[in-house]
């Protein structure tokens, strides 16, 4: 896991739920890890075992805080920088969702080894 994304996830919990709730997910993670860098790179086990260790100490199930993640990434000033990402979606929602078929390689412009998921768009009617 990219630890951009990471430090995405801790602006969150920080932002959202307080310096001290961060604190003690990093401490409960017993990971051997004070702080994520951004440009580093870590186990995709232990993005795992951040998510379910905030998702239990939150008592909110994985899906919900992911989600509540993802609209903290394009609504909240914190994330202006990934806003900046996604402006060149088009002049409507149409064209932002077909953009998003081009976010990967965006993203790679910025950050060469940010691997993000394909997306593929398909016009179902």
């Amino acid at each position: 896991m990219h630890g951009l994304i990471i430090c995405a996830f801790e602006s969150f919990v920080r932002h959202t739920y307080g310096e001290a709730s961060w604190g003690e997910l990093v401490t409960g993670l017993d990971a051997g890890v004070e702080r994520f860098e951004p440009m580093f790179h870590y186990e995709d086990a232990l993005a795992g075992r951040l998510l379910a260790e905030t998702a239990q100490r939150l008592g909110k199930p994985p899906e919900a805080l992911l989600e509540d993640f993802g609209t903290f990434l394009v609504a909240h000033p914190a994330s202006e920088r990934v806003r900046r990402l996604l402006r060149f979606g088009g002049v409507d929602f149409e064209d932002f969702l077909a953009s998003l078929e081009e976010l990967g390689g965006r993203a790679r412009l910025a950050v060469p080894d940010l691997a993000l998921p394909e997306i593929v768009l398909t016009e179902l009617g």
